[in-house]
């Protein structure tokens, strides 16, 4: 691994600052790669998974990428561009100017629960800035990395270098001397990949997670609610950094939310989990997690409603359906721990400042949703609480957005990317500050006892 650093590293010197046509073809390769491969990704992944809809796959990581690779095209060569900046007047004459600059050779450390989407959207913006990247792929994965180092074996061999293995793999990875390193994955490894990095001052950029907060105000119609909710917590099983974790419920609409909830889960998928459509949990030990969660809850006399009534789980295809948990104590692992499945617990509150209140006691999630129609609680919601995203009256759709900055804040992350934020994350704005024949610094030169420099310097004080 440590040969293959070194030679992208020597490679990426010899070129250190690639043209705009030659990004714009890595790009192009990129996506002539992603779609080509397309149909032995989503099936390579479904493999992975035990069972993942094809076009489950399609939407939410081939159409993303695709989507994601033809902004950063369109954009590059404006992003490229220098950029002047202001000179006071004292320096004239004279030029500022920013450079974007590639940084060398990325890393990026891809997890198992989107592993296409979240390895070439790094990679785009790694490239469209003009680096050489290593990317390492999930252990959990093993057929979708086949497939993903077949295709950028074949249509990126020069700028990208594929390493797959176990957390040992991963550890020697993070402490190679990358100039930038990227990890999406859970908060517990983010601290190991930071602190590896910190031996070689690599800086890094990591997308954690958390539990990201739904706040169904008092006037939110759940008819409409519901459908946006669902979609966010049953796309890949709630296997989703950002998907709903838990939900913050006016008490009087309880009775409400189950029923409406499963009407529409019934729609969505209507044979339960059982339907085509509807993902498996990744593997035994994430299956096990999330029944460890639910028996603990039921231990603790919590009220537990699927919304599969006829079949709440399939343990022979690791197929959890979503459940609804009220009730449950604070200390209870779905509320002390990020889920990443198909639970949903619920909190009732009665006013607005206590929704608000205990968002604001918890960690900093990586994604907020609030259901409301009031223009004044949104704006409330949005000055009074932190989160690295949010969608109004909507999930998960803010990180589709190719001119939106991705990324967590305090324990769900730091850094971000997508569109020009991704160009800039993998890039060093140089500063340049430029001077012809005369420069006005020759009055300020000592020596300090002239009369001249007393005048100059009074003038500059003033």
């Amino acid at each position: 691994m440590k040969q293959q650093f070194d030679s992208l590293k020597q490679q990426f010197t010899q070129s250190p600052y690639p043209s705009l046509a030659q990004r714009t073809q890595w790009l192009q390769a990129l996506e002539k790669g992603v779609r080509h491969y397309s149909d032995k990704l989503c099936q390579a992944l479904s493999i992975d998974f035990g069972h993942r809809s094809i076009d489950e796959t399609r939407l939410l990581e081939i159409m993303p990428t695709l989507s994601g690779i033809d902004y950063q095209i369109k954009h590059v060569k404006r992003w490229m561009k220098v950029k002047n900046r202001q000179v006071h007047y004292s320096y004239w004459p004279a030029s500022n100017q920013l450079m974007p600059q590639p940084l060398g050779v990325v890393g990026i450390i891809v997890p198992w629960n989107y592993p296409i989407y979240l390895a070439t959207g790094p990679l785009m913006a790694a490239l469209a800035a003009g680096n050489k990247v290593m990317l390492k792929l999930s252990e959990y994965t093993p057929a979708t990395n086949s497939v993903i180092n077949a295709m950028l074996s074949e249509f990126l061999p020069e700028q990208v270098i594929v390493i797959e293995g176990d957390a040992e793999v991963a550890a020697e990875f993070s402490s190679l001397a990358f100039d930038h390193l990227l990890f999406t994955g859970s908060s517990n490894i983010g601290r190991k990949v930071m602190q590896a990095a910190a031996a070689n001052l690599t800086p890094v950029t990591l997308e954690l997670g958390g539990k990201s907060p739904v706040l169904i105000a008092k006037d939110a119609n759940l008819a409409s609610v519901m459908p946006r909710l669902l979609f966010g917590k049953t796309a890949n099983a709630g296997q989703t950094c950002v998907a709903p974790d838990y939900v913050l419920l006016p008490r009087e609409q309880l009775d409400l939310f189950i029923k409406t909830a499963k009407q529409r889960f019934k729609r969505f998928y209507p044979a339960g989990v059982q339907s085509t459509d509807y993902s498996a949990i990744i593997n035994q030990q994430q299956f096990s997690r999330l029944q460890s969660y639910l028996a603990e809850a039921e231990q603790a006399q919590a009220q537990i409603i699927s919304l599969d009534e006829q079949h709440w789980q399939q343990s022979s295809q690791r197929k959890l359906a979503p459940q609804l948990v009220i009730n449950a104590p604070l200390d209870a692992a779905i509320w002390q721990q990020e889920i990443f499945g198909p639970i949903l617990p619920i909190m009732l509150y009665d006013d607005i400042e206590q929704a608000i209140s205990f968002i604001n006691q918890q960690p900093r999630p990586l994604a907020l949703y609030l259901f409301s129609p009031s223009t004044e609680l949104q704006q409330q919601v949005m000055q009074r609480t932190h989160a690295g995203g949010v969608c109004i009256n909507d999930s998960l759709m803010h990180v589709a957005q190719d001119d939106l900055p991705f990324g967590g804040i305090g324990p769900s992350g730091m850094g971000a990317y997508h569109g020009e934020a991704g160009f800039l994350t993998f890039s060093h704005q140089k500063a340049i500050h430029k001077k012809g024949r005369f420069s006005s610094g020759r009055f300020i030169y000592p020596p300090f006892n002239r009369t001249f420099f007393r005048l100059i310097l009074n003038w500059l004080l003033r």
